[in-house]
């Protein structure tokens, strides 16, 4: 026998054996009375469309999904839908991400709880927090919440992003020389005669010899240079070197300069990022220059009232996945010194 649903507010509601036949087997709704169940128009529409609900009864009028579906006035009601549809292909079940269909709802702005497969509602397990978009809107840095993104493009494809806040640290701490000679050029700064570790240890600057050399003489960038400048590492005033490099850059130096800092603080050497269309690339654990390791992190410096478009995440990610590293964002506060870190990576659920 098939059922019919009744829309009652934001609820479908559906009697008979729905309990057992929707919501028991196949975790669609949540239990109200006796063998009644509340369905969310989502899993209302997805019932609709594959023939488990007849139709869907509003003022007496039987809707079925192509009706149904015309009659939803949010605007996110399809993407919402488009996702939802491919996870329960998947073998997923899901729920709406609020009560009652979630004892505790996750915080921010999450669409839908995604249990693991073979796991329903009420097994208390939970494999995606997940937030849906289409590809046209716009996200805030700030929503960047650890957890699940499935962006929907034009074409209706669906790709899943995993965020998360990384543990960004390393061992790569080493003890600084002092006053090294140095001189500020147009863009860069130049030691002169620095100790061999500075380079082979730390990793600071590149030889102005090149690959050969005897003892490096080390050409910095600014941001590498105030560092240095700000630790008495190099004989020149800090001041000076940061203006140079507000100069060269604008407000964005300044920025780049916490979050060099902040890795170098995190036992993680940061070097430029130039070649892959990122701030730096970072190296975590470096004995010597000459067992150089792979980087393993694209870093990107933005301020935390950031707007991303989906299509820029998702350039970032597919680049740093095809150089095999990990894209992660650093959020820096507009009037604090607070850092955030969002690391994203593509999914596949």
């Amino acid at each position: 026998m098939t059922l019919e649903g009744e829309r009652d507010g934001d609820v479908v509601r559906v009697g008979g054996d729905a309990r057992q036949r929707f919501h028991d087997s196949r975790g669609y709704g949540y239990p109200t009375s006796g063998n009644e169940i509340a369905l969310a128009p989502i899993e209302a529409a997805h019932l609709l469309f594959h023939g488990g609900l007849s139709a869907v009864r509003v003022r007496d009028e039987g809707l079925g999904f192509r009706e149904f579906v015309a009659r939803e006035a949010d605007e996110t009601f399809a993407t919402r839908f488009l996702v939802y549809a491919d996870l329960r292909s998947r073998g997923f079940y899901l729920s709406p991400a609020r009560e009652p269909w979630v004892a505790e709802p996750p915080d921010g702005t999450v669409d839908f709880v995604v249990f693991p497969r073979g796991k329903g509602p009420g097994d208390g397990e939970v494999a995606y927090d997940l937030r849906v978009v289409g590809e046209r809107t716009d996200l805030p840095a700030a929503d960047l919440e650890p957890g699940t993104l499935a962006v929907v493009d034009e074409e209706s494809e669906i790709t899943y992003f995993e965020i998360d806040e990384p543990e960004v640290k390393g061992t790569s701490v080493r003890e600084l020389p002092a006053s090294v000679d140095a001189d500020l050029l147009a863009d860069r700064v130049v030691c002169w005669e620095p100790p061999e570790s500075l380079y082979e240890r730390t990793f600071y600057g590149q030889p102005l010899e090149g690959r050969e050399y005897d003892r490096p003489t080390l050409q910095c960038s600014l941001v590498e240079a105030t560092y240095l400048a700000e630790r008495d590492a190099i004989a020149l005033d800090p001041d000076t070197v940061r203006t140079r490099g507000r100069d060269v850059e604008g407000e964005r130096f300044d920025r780049r300069l916490r979050v060099y800092a902040e890795l170098r603080d995190r036992g993680v050497v940061p070097k430029t990022g130039y070649k892959f269309g990122a701030d730096f690339r970072t190296y975590s654990d470096v004995d010597s220059v000459e067992s150089l390791g792979h980087s393993e992190l694209l870093v990107r410096v933005l301020t935390q009232s950031h707007v991303f478009e989906p299509r820029d995440l998702a350039l970032d990610v597919r680049l740093a996945h095809g150089v095999r590293k990990t894209m992660v964002f650093a959020l820096v506060g507009d009037a604090t010194d607070t850092i955030e870190f969002r690391s994203i990576e593509r999914l596949t659920p």
